[in-house]
């Protein structure tokens, strides 16, 4: 996994078991209701925390990856 702020289709594909296909139509939904609620969207690709909130429930904090590891 990288560091990007945005999540690839593809990766997305891998992570779930699921077609490339498939993981282009969850990253259409998943900005389809982000572009609802007004934030800018890049096709393909949907923000890491937004996905991870939707796909597995959970809830990512604000900090910045250099926080959670105590680098600061």
């Amino acid at each position: 996994m990288t560091n990007s702020i945005f999540i690839k289709a593809d990766e997305i594909a891998e992570e779930l078991g699921v077609s490339k296909p498939y993981a282009y139509k969850l990253v259409k939904r998943m900005n389809e209701e982000l572009r609802e609620r007004g934030f800018v969207t890049i096709p393909g690709r949907v923000s890491r925390q937004y996905y991870r909130e939707k796909v597995y429930g959970v809830q990512v904090s604000e900090s910045t990856p250099q926080e959670d590891q105590g680098v600061m």
